[in-house]
């Protein structure tokens, strides 16, 4: 048997495990397991600016593929404590990431050490499993039972603390018989599978809801396939976008209070049956639960037991990993349409192609400053299909869901449940280094933005390339908007005359200069009609520099964005369209 550290070993299982790419800071608790990362080799690592930084480029690197396992590293005490918004984001959507923390020696764990932090018990509760490893000979396996746990059931963070002395003991290992574990997965039986189509079968207007859990389980040709055979029309939910093309013609409309289309909401109030696969029934998906169940008959698949019946008690609910069910589903399915058993659901397709087609909001407009609706009509133009969105949080995101255009699963990676700011840009940096092929184009607001942005930094350093839209209203546009409610403006504004940079009047901070001090390229637009051109000119500079390049879109100061409180009371506070002119880049302008 071989002897090494436990730091080596446990460098040596996450090569076994698929580990080729680490995100992190180091630091004297953790430099143990750097410097067996350096001697093992074969473990690349993206140098963060900020320990949270890092845990959002791991989870940006899990959401790029499937079976990708983003790992981030720190030292003790506040580097574990920065990983908690990344663990918080991640266990909220389902993401499997791994934090490793450096700890202080055992003897010290009860004296108030330098940087002695309980972490184990700080991170208990947004992960699946937070352990500080006590034992040198139990680190080898506490790293292959955090990787069985992180892609089991619904899947999720795992954070293992390593004392630094436990790091540095030798064990006896065994590397080269190491096989990673069989991850479980819950699987629906032919019997249930049978009763959820005998159900869908008897409505007459029925929907699917297609969640992120089908894209956790690489399954959205399968839920594709199943649309196609029953001729079923499919809601994907925001962590579900992609996994039906949005110019497919069973794509029926995201549905909700905020990232929603006109007629995916209408759709859904039109509808007797609803089939949610992989999904978990977030409130600005259904907003009132009562107007969202309203007659309507509701069939729930889920990996985790406990979803099912959390948010309302479905007619019937199946535990069940969904690439499993979607099998299973096909299957059933193929049968009953050869055997002639399934109903023609062409007149309902056609109501809710109708809807796609006249349903819309207005997007051309010529106003200077600019609307921000014009902004996504021009990426619409100029990003094509094979674009990858990033982004977090506020009007931004409400906007980008409402007006862009996913066509392939992971390819709107966005935090749903926690949404925290700042995210965006580690995210990016993450996807980016997970596919170095990808066109990546990542959507801010201006406070999300400003939240990390020291890490454009890692991405001149480590040549991660993407462009970054930046919407700058100088305001916490969300926030204020919700305001109205209060009757009031209080503490959003982030305007001010900025003495060093008078050309920018009242918008404040002047990132243009702050993006190009670390190492990255910017373009200020300030007029609708150089919107186009910019994003043409940040497409060159990215290839010829390798260096994320921002583009700043200076907007009217402020533009209230379509949201509600339930889902036949969302306010339109602009224009609608009245020809198809008015939303050149709709779905129902480009089919």
């Amino acid at each position: 048997m071989a002897r090494m550290t436990a730091a080596e070993a446990a460098v040596e299982v996450l090569k076994k495990e698929g580990v080729d790419v680490t995100f992190g800071v180091p630091g004297a608790a953790i430099n143990p397991f750097y410097a067996a990362m350096r001697k093992v080799g074969g473990v690349d690592h993206v140098l963060a600016r900020h320990v949270e930084g890092a845990s959002h480029m791991a989870e940006g690197y899990t959401r790029t593929k499937p079976g990708n396992v983003g790992v981030c590293i720190g030292t003790s005490g506040p580097a574990g404590t920065d990983m908690i918004t990344g663990l918080y984001s991640s266990i909220g959507d389902s993401i499997p990431i791994l934090c490793i923390t450096g700890q202080a020696p055992r003897g010290k764990l009860h004296k108030e050490d330098f940087q002695a932090v309980d972490i184990q018990s700080i991170a208990g509760p947004v992960t699946k499993w937070a352990i500080t490893v006590l034992e040198p000979a139990q680190v080898p396996r506490a790293f292959q039972k955090a990787f069985q746990l992180m892609r089991s059931s619904r899947p999720g963070p795992v954070l293992l603390d390593l004392p630094i002395d436990v790091q540095m003991t030798e064990i006896e290992f065994d590397i080269d018989t190491y096989e990673p574990l069989p991850a479980y997965k819950p699987a629906a039986t032919r019997a249930q599978v049978e009763k959820a189509i005998t159900m869908l079968n008897e409505a007459e207007k029925p929907l699917l809801v297609s969640g992120g859990g089908v894209i956790s389980a690489d399954a959205s040709d399968l839920l594709v396939e199943f649309a196609e055979v029953t001729g079923v029309p499919v809601i994907p939910t925001l962590m579900g976008w992609g996994t039906i093309a949005d110019d497919h013609p069973l794509m029926a409309g995201m549905v909700g209070l905020q990232t929603s289309h006109r007629y995916g909401n209408a759709t859904m109030l039109a509808s007797d049956f609803v089939m949610g696969i992989g999904n978990r029934w977030a409130n600005r998906h259904t907003g009132n639960v009562e107007t969202y169940t309203r007659d309507r008959t509701f069939v729930h698949i889920d990996i985790e037991p406990t979803q099912i019946g959390k948010i309302f008690g479905p007619d019937y609910g199946i535990v069940s990993d969904a690439k499993a069910a979607l099998e299973q589903l096909v299957e059933v399915a193929r049968e009953m349409s050869a055997a002639g058993k399934l109903k023609d659901r062409s007149t309902w397709v056609e109501e809710c192609q109708e809807r796609k087609r006249t349903l819309l909001r207005k997007t051309d407009f010529p106003n200077n400053p600019v609307k921000p609706q014009r902004v996504y009509q021009e990426m619409n133009r100029a990003f094509g299909k094979n674009t990858r969105y990033v982004t977090a949080i506020g009007l931004s995101q409400i906007a980008g869901a409402q007006f862009l255009h996913v066509y392939k699963p992971r390819h709107w990676i966005n935090c749903g449940q926690a949404g925290p700011l700042g995210w965006t840009i580690p995210a990016a940096l993450g996807v980016c280094r997970a596919d170095r092929d990808a066109e990546v184009v990542a959507l801010s607001g201006d406070y999300d933005f400003q939240f990390m942005i020291e890490e454009l930094a890692a991405g001149a350093q480590f040549n991660l390339p993407y462009i970054h839209v930046l919407v700058n209203n100088s305001y916490l546009g969300l926030i204020r908007q919700s305001q109205r409610g209060f009757d009031m403006d209080y503490c959003v504004q982030l305007s001010f005359e900025n003495v060093n940079c008078p050309d920018i009047a009242e918008y404040g901070v002047d990132h243009k200069s702050v993006v190009e001090g670390l190492g990255c390229k910017a373009i200020r637009v300030t007029k609708a009609e150089d919107i186009a051109p910019a994003f043409e000119e940040a497409k060159k500079l990215k290839e010829e520099f390798r260096v994320p390049v921002v583009v700043e879109i200076m907007l009217e100061r402020i533009t209230n964005i379509s949201m509600g409180t339930d889902l036949d009371g969302v306010n339109e506070f602009e224009d609608l369209i009245e020809n198809v002119t008015d939303a050149p880049t709709s779905i129902a302008s480009l089919t």
